[in-house]
């Protein structure tokens, strides 16, 4: 295809972006960037009952918060607009008329007891060539009694006329060629006259058809409505512009069968939305991966990866890298499982690899939470350094460096029970006198002086360390001792050897 690359998400605002949607506006980004194309964001919200207050803005927090860059949209504007569905009501009904008029469509008067009553009449019913002469529609009404119940204010829907038997062919990027007959297919609502919006199918076509969109990528569970919206493009006549279809795998369960859910995610504790997520409607609060402490090129990397490869044995890759390297024929047919341990490692790599700076940035707002103030960001970015190698999400970096910030007030009773005995106190008293005389207190100079301190006394190397971390961090583990008090006051290091020293109780004899 010799055309632009125009493709398109098309959210509909019913709630937060799940993550399966996150992906699919993903790849549509990573394969429109990767051949110098656009990217639209539609809003499809056509279905008023579901709208849900909040869930539009949400939409383009979380893309924005991943680095997935939209050209044309509802915030962005564009040649195209409107981008919001319920803002292209005229458009849709010209387009409604034509297929009226060209006989492809059809005005149907069927009342919810009256298709209740056919579907009960009828063992699989569906409405379509078979069944459609024994309705309440144009086609047996006639255009006279048609023309009067409209005028009279009856409700309506308007339906696509398929012919039966044909056979429809799907030519999809990652599935191949795709053959359905179409007598498999039923008459569908195009169009309803009670909200004066259309539905889904029509929508998409119209919208997807004016917009130039060049590739309709999007999840496999819409792989059915495809032999549908080829059929429409054909009825308009637009098959020179039909877009190419990619229906991309299912993101499956992490473990079991069948799609992933928001149950999964409460079962095994990992979220399944970008952002955290208020209902405006219960109250509840779902979990995001923004606020559990995952970086966004993470996610980035991580969803990249569920169901489409490299070509090689590449794991950890930028968003430039992914871009360079995306292509549908390293996408995988099958389902991709959703292994949320797996997305966590992404997150300690790229944790590890963010500079100390940038994670600084990110720290401040957890040490607010925790009552932590008046730490310059010099000191944090080294702090946090220290103990991201341990961290496998943002909130980690407090678990493990807690102690940077506030002096412990609590002691681990193991370490306590192993390394301060009887004769620890006095050894700690010396301890404080040593660092008092050291000027210079770079890890290097310190770490020497105070070794050939305990070589000179004949003290226990290994007891008389551990004493010295337990006072200063409450626990005998953390990063390399003299790099903890060369970043920290001396004076804060003194005054915690003394606070240990007088509130470790004694050994008992």
């Amino acid at each position: 295809m010799d055309r632009k690359v125009r493709v398109r998400f098309a959210p509909s605002p019913t709630g937060p972006l799940h993550i399966g949607g996150v992906r699919t506006a993903l790849f549509n980004y990573l394969f429109a960037r990767s051949h110098g194309g656009e990217m639209i964001l539609r809003i499809e919200d056509t279905d008023s009952r579901r709208f849900v207050p909040g869930a539009e803005e949400y939409i383009n927090e979380s893309l924005a918060w991943l680095g997935i860059g939209i050209d044309e949209g509802v915030r962005e504007g564009g040649p195209c607009g409107p981008y919001k569905q319920s803002e292209r009501r005229d458009i849709y009904r010209r387009h409604v008329d034509m297929l009226l008029a060209s006989g492809k469509a059809y005005i149907a008067f069927d009342t919810p007891e009256e298709l209740e009553a056919a579907r009960a009449a009828h063992p699989n019913f569906q409405y379509d060539a078979s069944t459609r002469g024994s309705m309440r529609n144009s086609l047996t009404l006639g255009d006279e009694e048609t023309r009067r119940l409209i005028e009279a204010g009856e409700q309506y829907v308007v339906r696509f006329k398929i012919e039966p038997d044909q056979t429809v062919t799907v030519n999809d990027r990652i599935r191949g060629v795709v053959n359905v007959n179409s007598s498999i297919l039923d008459d569908k609502v195009l169009y309803k006259s009670a909200d004066d919006l259309p539905t889904y199918h029509l929508a998409n076509i119209v919208d997807d058809h004016l917009m130039e969109v060049s590739h309709v990528i999007r999840g496999e569970e819409w792989l059915p409505s495809a032999p549908l919206h080829v059929l429409l493009y054909q009825a308009f006549g637009w098959e020179d512009s039909m877009p190419e279809f990619v229906h991309l795998p299912l993101l499956l369960k992490p473990v079991g069968n069948g799609k992933l859910s928001k149950r999964d995610g409460d079962k095994l504790g990992f979220p399944v939305f970008p952002l955290e997520w208020h209902d405006p409607a219960s109250g509840d609060i779902s979990s995001g991966y923004r606020e559990q402490g995952y970086l966004p090129e993470a996610v980035v990397n991580f969803l990249a990866l569920l169901g489409w490869n490299p070509g090689d044995d590449s794991e950890v890759m930028s968003m430039d890298e992914l871009i360079a390297k995306f292509s549908f024929e390293h996408c995988s047919k099958s389902g991709a499982k959703f292994d949320y341990k797996k997305g966590m490692w992404f997150n300690h790599e790229y944790l590890i690899a963010t500079p100390d700076e940038r994670l600084a940035d990110l720290f401040m707002p957890i040490l607010e939470s925790h009552g932590v103030n008046g730490f310059d960001k010099e000191y944090v970015a080294r702090a946090i350094g220290m103990v991201k190698g341990r961290a496998n999400l943002l909130p980690d970096l407090w678990e493990q460096g807690s102690f940077f910030f506030e002096a412990p007030t609590e002691y681990a009773p193991k370490d306590v029970k192993k390394r301060w005995s009887a004769a620890t106190p006095a050894i700690m008293e010396e301890l404080i006198g040593v660092l008092e005389g050291i000027d210079d207190m770079t890890s290097a100079n310190a770490e020497k002086i105070v070794l050939d301190w305990i070589a000179s006394k004949e003290y226990h190397l290994g007891n008389v360390m551990n004493a010295f971390r337990l006072a200063v961090v409450g626990q005998c583990k953390g990063p390399h001792m003299f790099d903890i008090t060369e970043l920290m006051p001396k004076s804060e290091v003194i005054a915690r050897i003394r606070r240990a020293i007088a509130e470790i109780p004694a050994p008992e004899a």
